[in-house]
């Protein structure tokens, strides 16, 4: 399993509300459009109607997120709010339809039929949208397979009399890549490749002459090393025998896996901090603030704290408001990092920008935080999830606070065993937790619960830095966390169908706009 900080935990760039609903259906609309290898005209989506896509893709811009990957538009602009119109408007039919789908094995499960312009223009695609912007494809016109977006795919559609010589060839030219028939009868054979490099097209029609070939670029890093760890005791143990911090060690990994330089991985992570810190600045200016049940509140909760007016204050309090500000950015639509998730967007965000205003920290410390932080992110996607649909809000904003946790460790100059064990406590004292989005939207109770997280990794990494001894460790705790969320029925994971979705003053709850 190849698993990245920047492809997995602190990932897309994108639009909210939700990392699942918005980029994971981003992504696999990208590969649609790729495999398509044409401009669509005709576009067909269908949604299991008790899953998650299917109650609340409105509520949480899954329609346009499909839409807007499908036509081949950038996520992160502002198109993205009006992209059904325009796709409308530039002559695209758009259909989204609720039909039980017997086979649909996970909540963001999606059917599309798309047609293009040109030859072989259509395009029958499976694939569910798994957590935090990942996502797998499972079925390309009926030939069950896996793409993850993680590498160059090709598809090759072939006489079978010519796959042998076909298989040989590929081989040859391409040793690098890895070749899985998908298909073989009487009429053709199916071959997918995949690389982490582009193939050279004209190799590949000389090799396969009269045959349709389909390919789809990654839209994540491509792996190019093994990682020096796959479990928590494993990263401990490697930053101890290398002396490092938890950070120093996460850095490393990236490296490893994706092959960058150290300056190349920090630069990185630091574009990913600049998105997090104008996410909280652009939140805490009411005129900036769209969502559709709350008002904007985080600006006068900051300036509340700042002039006095809150019970104790402080930076617990003000990293608080900065998480909700992150999230009112998230749930009007604005552009924010996953981190882990769309859902989770403010922890992390409120939790940096508070400790960077309190004490100037430079580039590189900060990245080092969120490296300490991706790595616990990392054991996370490793033994479990990101997906709320799959395991509560404890894998989604419970994973922020804990990720938080080891990142305040980390700028404390605690040891990796300390972060880690903040983390761990972090997950246990948010294990269980429910997601009861109210109307199907990431408002309430996501903004309080992204300030509460925010506020308590501060008091898990200082239990555990004055002396708190955690008994149970973090791969342990993260099996428990991930097999609880489990257990929790569908009514309380991302369906809004339990939890204070139901209170009567939930659903009596109006709208101040319609839809995202």
């Amino acid at each position: 399993m190849f698993v990245s900080v920047f492809n997995d935990v602190l990932g897309p760039v994108m639009r909210g509300p939700s990392s699942s609903h918005t980029a994971g259906s981003y992504h696999i609309a990208l590969i649609a459009r790729d495999l398509l290898g044409s401009e669509p005209f005709k576009i067909k989506i269908v949604f299991d109607p008790e899953g998650s896509y299917g109650k609340t893709y409105v509520q949480q811009g899954v329609d346009r997120a499909f839409v807007t990957g499908l036509m081949g538009w950038k996520q992160t602009d502002e198109i993205f709010k009006s992209a059904l119109d325009t796709a409308r408007k530039h002559g695209v039919e758009i259909d989204f339809e609720l039909v039980h789908i017997p086979h649909a094995d996970h909540p963001n499960y999606v059917h599309m039929q798309v047609v293009g312009e040109g030859h072989n223009n259509h395009l029958d695609i499976e694939a569910k949208s798994v957590g935090g912007g990942t996502f797998t494809v499972v079925k390309v016109n009926g030939v069950a397979l896996q793409l993850d977006g993680k590498r160059y795919a090709t598809l090759i559609e072939i006489k079978p009399e010519k796959l042998n010589s076909l298989i040989g060839s590929l081989a040859s030219n391409f040793p690098g890549a890895s070749v899985e028939v998908l298909k073989k009868d009487i009429e053709n054979s199916i071959v997918k490749i995949e690389a982490g490099t582009p193939l050279d097209n004209r190799i590949l029609e000389k090799l396969a002459p009269d045959s349709t070939i389909r390919q789809a670029r990654p839209v994540y890093h491509t792996r190019k090393g093994e990682p020096p760890f796959a479990s928590g005791t494993e990263m401990v143990m490697f930053a101890l025998q290398n002396d490092l911090s938890l950070g120093q060690a996460v850095l490393e990994y990236e490296k490893a896996v994706l092959g960058l330089t150290e300056e190349e991985a920090i630069s990185e992570m630091i574009g990913r901090y600049k998105v997090m810190k104008a996410s909280v600045a652009e939140g805490l200016i009411e005129e900036n603030v769209n969502m559709q049940l709350l008002e904007p509140m985080a600006g006068r909760i900051m300036e509340g704290v700042r002039v006095g007016r809150s019970a104790i204050g402080g930076v617990h309090a003000r990293a608080s408001a900065a998480a909700m500000a992150a999230m009112h950015t998230c749930n009007s639509q604005g552009v924010v990092c996953a981190a882990p998730t769309g859902g989770a967007a403010g922890t992390l965000p409120g939790i940096l920008t508070v400790l960077e205003e309190e004490y100037s920290i430079d580039e590189r410390r900060m990245a080092l935080m969120l490296f300490a932080a991706g790595g616990i992110g990392l054991i996370l996607a490793i033994r479990g999830t990101f997906a709320a649909e799959v395991a509560g809000c404890q894998v989604e904003i419970g994973a922020a606070g804990a990720m938080g946790a080891s990142a305040v460790v980390e700028f404390a100059g605690g040891t990796v065993q300390q972060a880690c064990d903040a983390a761990a406590i972090s997950f246990q004292n948010t294990m269980g937790s429910v997601c009861d989005l109210v109307q199907g939207m990431c408002e309430i109770p996501c903004h309080t619960r992204n300030g509460v997280a925010a506020s308590s990794a501060f008091t898990n990494a200082d239990m555990v830095i004055a002396g708190y001894v955690n008994p149970i460790p973090l791969d342990e705790t993260i099996d428990a966390v991930y097999s609880s969320g489990l257990m929790l029925p569908s009514e309380l994971r991302c369906t809004a169908q339990g939890g204070l979705a139901i209170a009567p003053s939930a659903q009596a709850l109006k709208r101040v706009r319609k839809n995202c």
